[in-house]
């Protein structure tokens, strides 16, 4: 087996129907043994009934519990027969010869982790590698919009190595995965690629951003709550990677920016009578 593609799935019925359609259609004609499974977290959408109607060939792992991203791509990273495994998003919809041109390029650096260019709706980049995230890199991207001027996570133009790429598409050898290099199951959403990221770094893999296989992804299907729950699971999943992989001394400076940053944004929903940023932020507040 040349490639086992794994996508977790939860309450995405429409998103994940979309992204196999086009999985299917890229994949069509390409010399390569490919099987695909989608690990489902409970979704009560109509997701399995989906998958048993029009895709019967995908191997369907049904929890029985919303086990998180993480111990879900476990699942699947063990299940694979494939040499090499991608992650997939259910949201993503993938461009004809899309995956064969990443497993090429995966395939030429097979001690690497490598995530394709990530494009927006209307095919504009969306922001997908970066740097690791040292105290430098968190006050840039609280208080300085790293984000938006590309100090903290940007898009390349060109392939290059680059220390993490997003989780919703990364392609390495099943090899590199069972070399302890699983996802850490105590983080439930955000963060997990990016601890995984560090690790394979402390043993010598690699990470590339390939920007010659973009495909699109638009963002946020499976959040349970998708008004707070993205900034309170980065909160907790950035707590987490410093307490496992930082200094005493760095996490208690990570959670003074944090906490300052949740202050002034809760003080700011307070005067504007912006109810999500009162809200988001006195509980983000609550964990630092």
């Amino acid at each position: 087996m040349d490639l086992s593609v794994v996508i977790v799935s939860f309450n995405t019925k429409k998103l994940l129907d979309d992204c196999l359609a086009s999985l299917y259609k890229s994949m069509q004609g390409q010399q390569m043994e490919t099987e695909i499974i989608v690990v489902d977290n409970v979704s009560t959408d109509g997701t399995r009934e989906m998958l048993a109607k029009k895709y019967p060939k995908v191997i369907t792992i049904k929890n029985s519990d919303n086990v998180g991203f993480g111990r879900a791509n476990n699942q699947g990273i063990r299940k694979a027969k494939g040499d090499y495994i991608l992650l997939l998003n259910s949201d993503t919809l993938i461009p004809n010869h899309a995956i064969r041109k990443l497993y090429e390029f995966t395939k030429k650096h097979p001690r690497s982790f490598v995530g394709p260019k990530l494009l927006n709706m209307d095919r504009t980049p969306q922001t997908s590698c970066g740097p690791f995230f040292s105290l430098p890199v968190v006050f840039a991207a609280l208080f300085l919009k790293g984000d938006v001027i590309g100090l903290t996570r940007s898009s390349p133009k060109i392939t290059k190595r680059v220390d993490w790429v997003s989780g919703a598409c990364i392609m390495a050898a099943k090899k590199l995965f069972m070399d302890d290099l699983l996802f850490d199951e105590k983080i439930f959403m955000y963060m997990e690629e990016i601890d995984l990221l560090m690790r394979a770094k402390k043993k010598g893999y690699g990470t590339y951003f390939y920007a010659g296989s973009p495909i699109i992804h638009l963002g946020g299907g499976s959040s349970v709550n998708r008004r707070t729950g993205p900034v309170l699971n980065i909160y907790k999943g950035l707590l987490y990677v410093y307490n496992k992989h930082n200094s005493k001394r760095a996490t208690i400076l990570l959670k003074t920016l944090l906490r300052l940053k949740a202050i002034l944004l809760t003080i700011a929903g307070t005067i504007t009578g912006n109810t999500y940023l009162k809200t988001t932020y006195a509980e983000a507040l609550k964990l630092v």
